[in-house]
């Protein structure tokens, strides 16, 4: 019994290595993820900063939680605020037309 068990487990491990020979990573260097050099708010601005140079956000997530983080969103990117002060701005994700 024991010697169709070790067959079993053998098989096993021969399919799940022929089945991760096949599999494939696409990695995609950071700097070709989308343009890095797009001009957003940085650290530390005033909200009031942010509208003066980018203008009104085309929407918004009101504060939530402890400290109060809220969002406002941009074509091209997201800012986040902790109350009134920017803490992170991230860049949308554009999707890539694969051929």
């Amino acid at each position: 019994m024991k010697i169709q068990t070790l067959k079993v487990c053998v098989l096993s491990f021969g399919l799940l290595l022929g089945i991760s020979a096949e599999s494939q990573t696409l990695k995609i260097p950071l700097g070709q993820q989308g343009d890095q050099h797009i001009e957003r708010p940085h650290l530390g601005m005033s909200k009031a900063a942010v509208e003066a140079k980018y203008g009104e956000p085309q929407d918004w997530t009101e504060a939530k939680g402890q400290p109060p983080i809220s969002s406002w969103e941009y074509e091209l990117f997201v800012v986040y605020f902790e109350n009134d002060s920017v803490i992170h701005s991230v860049i949308k994700h554009k999707a890539v037309k694969q051929h």
